[in-house]
């Protein structure tokens, strides 16, 4: 089994609703996101997937909460901005648009800070 990653990063703003702490008022992040993907085959030329196309993929996902509050952005206008929520949250968009892939979506794992993240597959 082949296991590929790639990562890309946003800087957003949030507020996490019901939360008794600093992290209940507007801040901001560069929120860091890494994508993996496994396939048991690789492709004649002895490639899995295109870095730069999974990496276009993920660009594409992130770029509309690139520079906003996300808690004005669905879905986190109706769902708290939590980052376990934005990795499931990109996850769903990342397996949507890899679903005709040779590839399939592992895992989305998403940092707040250097020393703080969420990751989210199914299983």
């Amino acid at each position: 089994m082949f296991k590929l990653s790639v990562e890309e990063h946003f800087d957003a703003a949030h507020a996490l609703r019901g939360y008794k702490g600093k992290c209940e008022n507007l801040h901001g992040h560069r929120f860091a996101v890494k994508v993996k993907v496994t396939s048991s085959k690789l492709d004649d030329i002895g490639l899995a997937f295109d870095f730069s196309e999974l990496k276009r993929i993920l660009k594409a996902v992130l770029s509309r909460f690139d520079h906003v509050n996300l808690n004005e952005t669905p879905p986190f206008d109706k769902i708290n901005p939590s980052s376990e929520n934005i990795a499931r949250t990109v996850y769903e968009a990342m397996k949507n648009e890899l679903a005709d892939a040779p590839v399939k979506l592992y895992g989305v794992k998403v940092w707040e800070s250097p020393e703080s993240a969420a990751e989210y597959r199914e299983d």
